[in-house]
């Protein structure tokens, strides 16, 4: 009887001793990440039979240390890691590029209206060098802005590549890893008997949670406990006690746009960066959308003013009677029109191209595939997909319709060679002021039109178009002495007539001695191109309204005459009007409406981006604290424990200590 009360009391003294060592080790880790609580599992041993059906308890055991883990609940709490690493990781990127945006568009945005003031001077007093010098600088300071923001844009892109890189190292690293924790874990793992290699889970488990920041993660387990784990859109990542490392290659054709590639023992697949989710999928989406969207549109906005004054400046003539020459590098240099275009490393033919830019307000900020089929160049724009059969305009030149055309410049393409078509690429990183001399700028008009005192109607007679001012003033007021426009209704037309202002008109309908002379319908309006073809056109007028004379054969008058002079700003005017004119978006937008709108686009993605990271993080506090309740160690619930089984191993002491008196006295006795 002692000895069946002692071996009772021992096992109830080495049943709360582990109990007292499982609540012991609950406490010590109460702050390790990861850690899920563990409970002793009691059960009583077998009775032994004693005779006349009666069974006599032989004390207890400890069957199992079980962790106290919710599948489920650990799974929420993973998906929600991987959201809110995505969330944080996007807003801390859009952040930063809506404070680079903030300072820089303000920066443009002021540097263009300080150009333009100077603009508006030089028209005012058009003679003077100091102000000619002053707009020189503000062009400098913003072609400087433009430089200055397309270097930030390129560190960011730098800093998210080497960012993606320590990511993939970083989920390399775990991966080992966890392959290694599958390995002691079915080393371990005995199916014959019971138990399992708590902490080796929980460490398994914090390894997963930790991947799950960088990207999504999908789990399985087989019958031995080993773990399968899977990344992004389900590549396997561990495979039992293989892991699989994560690198990363340099685009094709851009090598800055770097791809991520999982490796094997038996070889190497391409992942979907848009697929992976996690900080690292936001990684990929703030470099390979956001940032290339804000660049484009720099670009374009760059290479609409250069365009735009360059155009002004050609219109013109400087203090030298010379055409204007370029204010800013020209939008179709060779290293530009060549640097839109990049081909695809798998490329087996020689074609050499180029994308040279025929209308900026036409000019879209997307990327685009060009593929040849064999027959056509077909053209894919990668933002919405739509696609479109490039036809030839000869000699050598593809227009797109988008503003745009692609140039072969030499060789021929292969059946199925590919080629990136950037429209706006470089142009704010190659932005600099070409013209280096005040008395360069272009304030004078070359020619002007007036309407004689005698005019009655309505009717008006613009120059519209200035191909070549020396050109056309030569034609003006060396080959002719002036020109003399006289426009009469003739029936449902308007005949208009000519002719050096040196000559007299005869009367009509007479067209004898004219320079040139047409007819337009009433409503309508006449574009003639000056001098008339075959000579090569220097510049276009257009009549229009309504010039109805006096009476019947009384004409409308007009002259067109040499307007060059050092106190002339009246090319300046129309370039400093350039500011409040729509030129960007099929001309909807002005320069600042255009980088005002992209200013405000950055900041309503950082603040969106903001609110999806507090969501996300309150979604997995609340995934989170789920799991604490479950698996999380409560100390005041341990300290219970520990005083309950405190008692019991004193309690069971005590058995042990009256079995022995027993045993003591039978021997006594004996």
């Amino acid at each position: 009887m002692s000895v069946n009360l002692y071996q009772t009391g021992v096992s109830g003294l080495l049943a709360a001793q582990q109990q007292l060592a499982t609540t012991g080790h609950n406490i010590a880790n109460v702050n390790t990440e990861g850690y899920n609580r563990q409970r002793a599992e009691q059960n009583a041993a077998i009775g032994i039979y004693s005779g006349g059906g009666n069974f006599i308890g032989s004390g207890t055991y400890i069957q199992d240390i079980t962790r106290i883990y919710d599948q489920f609940s650990y799974k929420e709490q993973l998906l929600n890691q991987g959201n809110l690493g995505f969330a944080d990781s996007l807003h801390i990127d859009l952040n930063q590029l809506n404070e680079v945006m903030s300072f820089s568009g303000t920066s443009i945005n002021n540097s263009i209206d300080k150009f333009y003031q100077t603009m508006n001077s030089i028209a005012d007093n058009p003679s003077d060098l100091g102000l000619r010098s002053i707009a020189l600088s503000q062009a400098e300071i913003l072609s400087s802005d433009f430089r200055s923001l397309n270097e930030n844009i390129d560190q960011m892109e730098k800093s998210a590549n080497g960012e993606i890189q320590l990511m993939a190292d970083k989920i390399t690293k775990i991966s080992y890893e966890l392959a290694k924790i599958n390995d002691q874990i079915l080393q371990n793992n005995d199916l014959t008997i019971h138990g399992q290699p708590n902490d080796l889970l929980d460490r398994r488990d914090q390894l997963v949670s930790e991947l799950g920041e960088y990207t999504t993660v999908n789990t399985i387990e087989d019958a031995n406990g080993v773990m399968t784990v899977m990344i992004g859109s389900g590549s396997t990542l561990v495979a039992g006690i293989t892991p699989l490392s994560l690198t990363i290659e340099a685009g094709d054709p851009d090598p800055l746009k770097t791809k991520l590639q999982l490796n094997s023992p038996n070889g190497k697949v391409a992942l979907n960066s848009a697929t992976m989710g996690g900080a690292l999928g936001a990684k990929f989406e703030f470099r390979d959308e956001h940032l290339p969207k804000l660049r484009s549109e720099m670009n374009r906005l760059a290479m609409a003013i250069s365009h735009t004054l360059n155009e002004g400046q050609a219109d013109g003539l400087d203090l030298n009677k010379q055409q204007g020459l370029n204010l800013f590098t020209d939008i179709n240099t060779p290293a530009l029109m060549k640097g839109r275009i990049a081909e695809f490393s798998s490329n087996t033919g020689t074609l050499e191209a180029s994308i040279n830019v025929t209308d900026v307000a036409l000019l879209p900020t997307d990327e685009f595939q060009v593929e040849w089929d064999g027959t056509n160049y077909l053209m894919t724009n990668l933002t919405d997909q739509t696609s479109q059969t490039l036809v030839l305009t000869p000699p050598n030149s593809y227009d797109t319709g988008l503003g745009f055309s692609l140039v072969i410049d030499s060789g021929a393409p292969a059946i199925s060679d590919k080629f990136i078509v950037r429209p706006t690429e470089n142009s704010a990183a190659l932005m600099q002021v070409t013209l280096k001399q005040g008395d360069g700028i272009a304030a004078s008009t070359s020619i002007e039109s007036t309407a004689s005192q005698n005019n009655v109607s309505s009717g008006e007679l613009n120059i519209i178009t200035m191909d070549d001012p020396v050109a056309a003033r030569n034609f003006v007021n060396v080959t002719n002495s002036g020109l003399i426009i006289d426009v009469y209704q003739n029936g449902a037309n308007y005949d208009y007539r000519i002719y050096d202002a040196g000559v007299t008109p005869p009367n009509p309908p007479s067209t004898a001695g004219a320079i040139t002379s047409g007819s337009f319908p009433l409503g309508s309006t006449a574009v003639v191109d000056l001098p008339p073809a075959p000579a090569t056109m220097a510049f276009q007028i257009e009549l229009s309204g309504d010039p109805v004379g006096q009476g019947p054969l009384a004409p409308e008058v007009f002259e067109i005459n040499d307007a060059f002079g050092i106190g002339n700003g009246g090319n300046a005017v129309m370039m400093a009007l350039t500011q409040e004119q729509g030129v960007l978006n099929n001309g909807k937008e002005t320069f600042g409406q255009n980088i005002g709108k992209s200013t405000a686009r950055v900041g309503s993605n950082a603040k969106s981006a903001e609110l999806v990271a507090d969501t996300a993080q309150a979604l997995f506090t609340q995934a989170y604290n789920r799991n604490q309740a479950t698996s999380g160690v409560n100390l005041d619930e341990e300290a219970a424990n520990m005083m309950k089984f405190q008692q019991a191993y004193q309690a069971s002491s005590r058995i042990i200590s009256v079995a022995n008196t027993i045993f003591d006295t039978l021997l006594a006795a004996v």
